[in-house]
């Protein structure tokens, strides 16, 4: 049976999640209903796809076959799957899971292993894209668990990315997208303390950032971040917040495997310090604000 027979229902419909709505329901599927805990959003959304507010978790496993998860981290994974009163899987068996935050690995092995004790199923669905990715259906997408549940799907994956990758079973698609993060992080922070210093010597920062681009200098974070961090332009794709919570994860997964990571804390301490002056929302781009004079927050 083809995906698009099928009733697809989300939980988590902020920036992400809304615009994968929009996506699928653009490519003629039935998108069946949209839940989230800012209420408003969800209803508004609903009536934007012509599809029902699911007020309920238990709502949403009744009206779907297929869910697509996009909540924040851990805590919000659990209370959705598992807390008292009203959680996905109540009357689950059957239904197929498709988890896409970025999480511990160790959840996606728990929710894999409460699943099939209930009758249902899930997959990692780890997204390395942003917001007008999502939009487009032109997310890169890392796919964790069994095989033949991924290839049961693989028709809904291609139509939300424009690149798909099984990376293995449970976990394994968190392992690999916590180091994405973590080494995008890190190129952002030092991108930031490059053009801080290169500022305060007075340096033609757009010749700057043209010679980077030819260098070894060069990386993906130079031509998504340079500009906003050089103009001061902040709008939130990936948010600062988001970079410390990855950050931290790839840090866990990074100690349990018994490797030293110092870039990765430092680069940690960094997007912390933006979350605890306030700034959190701010896009990742805007730890330039901690590196160049003059900006306030950070020097």
């Amino acid at each position: 049976m083809s995906s698009k027979e099928k009733r697809i229902g989300l939980v988590g419909v902020g920036r992400m999640g809304a615009n994968m709505a929009r996506n699928l329901k653009d490519k003629g599927y039935q998108v069946s209903c949209v839940n989230d805990v800012a209420k408003d959003v969800a209803s508004s959304l609903a009536e934007e796809l012509g599809c029902a507010h699911a007020e309920t978790l238990a709502e949403v496993t009744a009206n779907s076959d297929i869910v697509l998860t996009v909540v924040t981290n851990d805590a919000a994974m659990d209370a959705i799957f598992f807390g008292e009163g009203d959680n996905l899987f109540t009357n689950a068996s059957g239904k197929l899971f498709i988890n896409c935050a970025t999480l511990s690995p160790a959840m996606h092995v728990k929710l894999e292993g409460a699943a099939a004790e209930i009758g249902c199923q899930t997959l990692e669905g780890c997204m390395a894209s942003s917001i007008t990715q999502a939009r487009e259906g032109t997310l890169y997408l890392m796919i964790g668990g069994k095989q033949e549940v991924f290839e049961s799907v693989k028709d809904l994956l291609d139509d939300l990315s424009i690149s798909l990758r099984f990376v293995g079973e449970a976990g394994r698609a968190a392992q690999v997208k916590a180091l994405v993060n973590m080494v995008m992080n890190i190129n952002t922070a030092a991108l930031a303390e490059g053009l801080g210093i290169a500022d305060a010597l007075g340096l033609d920062l757009e010749m700057l950032c043209e010679i980077f681009s030819q260098t070894g200098a060069n990386s993906r974070v130079l031509e998504t971040d340079a500009e906003d961090m050089l103009t001061r332009e902040h709008e939130c794709y990936f948010s600062a917040d988001h970079a410390a919570k990855d950050s931290g994860i790839a840090i866990a997964v990074a100690e349990e495997a018994g490797v030293n990571v110092p870039l990765a804390k430092a680069t940690l301490a960094q997007f912390q310090k933006m979350v605890e002056l306030g700034l959190g929302e701010l896009d990742k781009s805007g730890v330039a604000e901690l590196t160049f004079k003059g900006r306030g927050s950070g020097n």
